[in-house]
């Protein structure tokens, strides 16, 4: 059976959507989709939208659990994010690390507060 889903959005609870769009445009490189002020849409132009659904009960090596996991293409660029993330002055809540099940990831928080997992497989 073949399912009509396109995509599946996580929609983040921020304060102020101005204020975590620096996040995603200058820290990820995405593009602004949508800006109705209370609610913005960051994609990546011209990369297909994976559908999935990850439910999580508690991250198993973290301290913390994230909102959302952003896949990037290598572990060198997961170590590039958290350069850029700690010299901007964002808290990391995970440092880099090579996890058991072949991913290498960090955990950083947006200004708004959103926990996001930049991760890559190895």
């Amino acid at each position: 059976m073949s399912t009509p889903v396109r995509r599946v959005v996580a929609n983040l609870p921020v304060l102020d959507p101005a204020a975590d769009a620096p996040f995603w445009t200058g820290l990820l490189g995405l593009e602004t989709a949508m800006d109705q002020g209370w609610v913005v849409n960051h994609g990546a132009p011209g990369v297909s939208q994976p559908v999935q659904v990850q439910l999580v009960s508690r991250d198993a090596t973290a301290p913390v659990d994230a909102a959302v996991s952003v896949e990037v293409d290598t572990p060198a660029t997961v170590d590039a994010l958290h350069a850029r993330a700690r010299n901007a002055g964002l808290r990391i809540e995970h440092p880099p690390t090579d996890e058991p099940w072949g991913v290498r990831r960090f955990f950083v928080r947006t200004p708004g507060g959103v926990v996001v997992n930049v991760v890559a497989h190895r």
